[in-house]
């Protein structure tokens, strides 16, 4: 191996080496709607809000955590609900293959306007410190975007180690750090935007009895709760969500 080969792979390696491995402990467990397809978490202002999937059951929720939701809005079909977050008063709501996303009112949930979004729609988060949203599209790439035209303003690749992660999908942005949910695992990933390297990879296996899930109940949904080290998890048609917090594993 020559000098630049060994340099590389002690990189990799040492890149490697820096991974966190956590795992899920619950705090609390709340009451969750299982027929809610979830696509969007996100808690603001002491207020959850939810968006939902699936063409002609889709909706965007607000509420309290473990409550029925004070506001509810459905998406008429074909509308797809993906991702959603909050900018304060107005919140964007992303849509799957539809090629729009939508402004709403933050407190009534009320459409103020579409903007076209030619790519797909999945997980979606707004890094405050660098005024951008960060969007997701089930590959192993995150895009950046003008948090009031959409326009893109860049993109990174996720990497583990040297492998890229793929199928990221829900997303949440907590300071500087992006965690996202893995599809169709049991896995979250925190990710440094500036590098795309993952930096944690967090166990969320066994929330669940076996006898709670059904077809397609896969653990999709992160909020950070404000002012604490903590978050609330769920997962599509889950029974239940989770008050949790991230240790060693």
């Amino acid at each position: 191996m020559d000098r630049a080969s060994a340099v590389s792979a002690s990189r990799r390696q040492s890149a490697t080496h820096r991974i966190e491995h956590l795992r899920v402990k619950v705090l609390a467990t709340l009451p969750h709607d299982r027929r809610a397809f979830t696509q969007g978490l996100e808690m603001a202002s002491g207020t959850l809000y939810e968006s939902t999937g699936i063409s002609g059951r889709s909706s965007v929720r607000a509420g309290l955590p473990g409550r029925k939701p004070n506001v509810r809005v459905a998406l008429r079909a074909p509308l797809f609900g993906e991702g959603v977050t909050v900018l304060g008063r107005t919140l964007w709501h992303l849509t799957w293959r539809n090629r729009v996303a939508i402004e709403r009112d933050a407190r009534t949930l009320a459409e103020l306007r579409r903007v076209p979004y030619p790519d797909e729609g999945w997980g979606v988060c707004l890094q405050r410190d660098r005024h951008r949203l960060v969007t997701s599209d089930g590959s192993s790439r995150l895009t950046f975007r003008d948090p009031r035209t959409l326009a893109k303003t860049g993109e990174v690749t996720v990497t583990e180690g040297t492998r890229p992660v793929t199928e990221l999908n829900e997303l949440e942005c907590v300071g500087g750090a992006v965690y996202a949910n893995v599809l169709f695992s049991d896995r979250i990933v925190r990710i440094d935007p500036a590098t795309g390297a993952v930096t944690a990879s967090i166990d969320a296996s066994g929330l669940l009895h076996d006898d709670e899930t059904v077809g397609g109940a896969v653990l999709n949904g992160i909020a950070a709760v404000p002012g604490t080290d903590q978050f609330l998890v769920t997962g599509k048609f889950w029974p239940r969500m989770f008050r949790v917090e991230f240790v060693p594993a």
